[in-house]
């Protein structure tokens, strides 16, 4: 290790101004090579935001049973899906992860016994979506698991935990979709600004529940009757939406983007929190 990698080490978690919290619709995985307007919105993003630290990311593709972070230095490049053009498959975003975020993230959490991992790596729904924000691969990245045995409220609380995490000089990420339903999906309009009459139900209500800080009809996302079940078959690409907004404070704001349905039965609907 040089010197320049050993301050740039010790230096990585320093104090700095409270970094934002973002929510990114992540969509098909191939929104990492194609472009369009969500891509290019999450380059967009990418040059707006001060550049962190490094990053933790939470997404739909990584459930455990516990809760795990990744602790290599060097994490993979996961290709968790089939089906797809070889151009997918040797797509490689070679950001270092960071053994040290690992190490304080598990020291600040209370709520549960966090893990290391040293298997796991980057899936897509981290690096199909931070590849835009960060082309250069030059920023540390480590996911946190989703553990699917545990209801939404202890997700919420959970994150709350990681809001010191903000002020280290740490973007947290969650990734997924608003609405995702892939059983109803209208292949024929995967490009096309498409959604159900449930889908746009679910989406706006979701963006009004956000707007009005009505965190507990969203964590209690059962109660809301026929749209939000056929939006939300199943939680792993909701929950990340819920870590995002249980670190939201009071005097912050949510920013609304890339909100179209495509397919009819996904939004790519995505927030940034920040009190600027």
């Amino acid at each position: 290790m040089t010197l320049k990698d050993l301050n740039k080490m010790t230096s990585t978690l320093s104090n700095t101004k409270k970094m934002p919290v973002l929510f990114l619709g992540h969509g098909s995985p191939m929104n990492a090579i194609e472009e369009n307007e969500f891509v290019a919105s999450f380059r967009q993003l990418g040059k707006d935001l001060v550049k962190p630290n490094a990053i933790l990311c939470i997404s739909a593709h990584w459930e455990t049973k516990g809760t795990f972070v990744t602790a290599m230095q060097n994490p993979p490049t996961i290709h968790d899906f089939g089906g797809f053009p070889q151009a997918l498959f040797d797509v490689q975003y070679p950001a270092p992860g960071s053994p040290e975020l690992a190490k304080e993230t598990k020291s600040i959490i209370t709520k549960t016994v966090v893990e290391f991992d040293d298997k796991w790596g980057l899936d897509h729904g981290a690096w199909s979506v931070i590849k835009h924000l960060y082309p250069n691969a030059d920023i540390p990245v480590i996911q946190m698991s989703i553990d699917y045995s545990k209801p939404p409220q202890y997700h919420y609380k959970l994150a709350r935990e990681l809001a010191g995490l903000r002020q280290k000089g740490v973007l947290i990420i969650g990734s997924g979709n608003m609405v995702h339903n892939l059983r109803l999906v209208a292949w024929n309009k995967l490009n096309d600004t498409f959604a159900f009459d449930w889908a746009t139900e679910a989406n706006e209500k979701m963006k009004q529940y956000i707007l009005d800080d009505n965190h507990q009809n969203l964590i209690h996302f059962r109660n809301e009757g026929k749209a939000f079940d056929l939006a939300i078959p199943t939680p792993e690409h909701y929950l990340p939406l819920i870590y995002t907004l249980a670190l939201k404070e009071k005097n912050e704001t949510v920013s609304i983007f890339n909100d179209k349905p495509v397919g009819g039965s996904l939004t790519m609907t995505s927030l940034k929190i920040d009190s600027d």
